[in-house]
């Protein structure tokens, strides 16, 4: 009976171990005969410390996998400098910027900085990299440079 209760507990501490993260502000429950909450998560860019992204997503504790939905919205919370563009992917793709596993069956919930030079803006996008009832999940958040140091004001042509 001792070694049931002492690996019912390791489990229990395991389980709120689990839970627990640095970067969670916020936990609100689905209702009583659920085992899925909404876990609201920050991010601050680790280029770019200047945004903050907060992540929604759908956790399912006691569960094999989670679901894929979630949501993120991106501000600018700080200085953003050009010096900190200049160290940023300008590719197409970007560079993932923020990664976690859903699912012990390698679904992943990615959050993937991307750089649009033409509107100076920075793009946050939260995405799934297993497909769900067909459909990838995903989630768009944009932070323009406008106003901030990193901005490049269009040269006028008074001719």
């Amino acid at each position: 009976m001792r070694k049931f209760l002492t690996v019912a507990s390791s489990f229990a501490i395991v389980l709120t171990l689990s839970g627990c993260s640095d970067n969670e502000v916020g936990d609100v429950s689905l209702g009583m005969f659920t085992t899925k909450d909404i876990k609201l998560n920050t991010l601050i860019d680790p280029v770019v410390p200047g945004v903050t992204c907060h992540i929604a997503s759908i956790e399912a504790d006691l569960s094999l996998a989670d679901p894929s939905d979630s949501s993120i919205s991106c501000r600018q919370t700080g200085e953003i400098t050009p010096e900190m563009i200049a160290k940023i992917d300008k590719s197409k793709s970007g560079e993932v910027v923020f990664t976690k596993s859903k699912s012990i069956f390698f679904k992943t919930m990615k959050i993937r900085r991307i750089y649009d030079p033409q509107s100076e803006t920075l793009m946050y996008l939260s995405y799934s990299t297993k497909t769900t009832t067909g459909s990838y999940k995903h989630s768009l958040s944009t932070v323009p440079l406008w106003g901030t140091k990193a901005y490049i004001s269009p040269t006028i042509n008074n001719n």
